[in-house]
């Protein structure tokens, strides 16, 4: 076993990957129900900024946007139960999700969630 130091800069749990179905079910909605809603907010904004386009400068500008949000979707999306913890505990923190949406999955899944919140709580700084 590893000293603590060893594990600084990971995340806790994350390479538990025992989900039954019925979590990885709960987990399947919960993850989809998050991207919609990320993407539907990226609509948004697509829509806002598109619409004060004046000069070509301001096309690009869009572009670079819609470029960093894919990229950043990208990595925070990613539907693998090795991933999960750390999926759910990124959206936790960002507030894209509840706790409540993850009802039904084990505690062990839930402390663990928790638990990746509360490490990225304490690294924004």
């Amino acid at each position: 076993m590893g000293s603590p130091s060893s594990t600084q800069g990971t995340y806790p749990y994350q390479n538990q990957a025992n989900w039954s179905r019925s979590e990885k079910a709960i987990a399947r909605r919960v993850f989809d129900a998050a991207l919609k809603r990320e993407l539907q907010g990226v609509i948004q904004e697509t829509k806002q900024k598109a619409s004060q386009i004046k000069e070509p400068t301001d096309l690009w500008e869009l572009e670079r946007y819609l470029t960093q949000r894919r990229k950043g979707i990208d990595r925070k999306y990613e539907f693998r139960s090795s991933q999960l913890v750390r999926v759910f505990g990124t959206l936790l923190h960002e507030g894209r999700i509840c706790e409540e949406e993850l009802r039904g999955l084990g505690e062990d899944k839930m402390k663990a969630v928790r638990s990746a919140a509360k490490f990225l709580s304490q690294n924004v700084a």
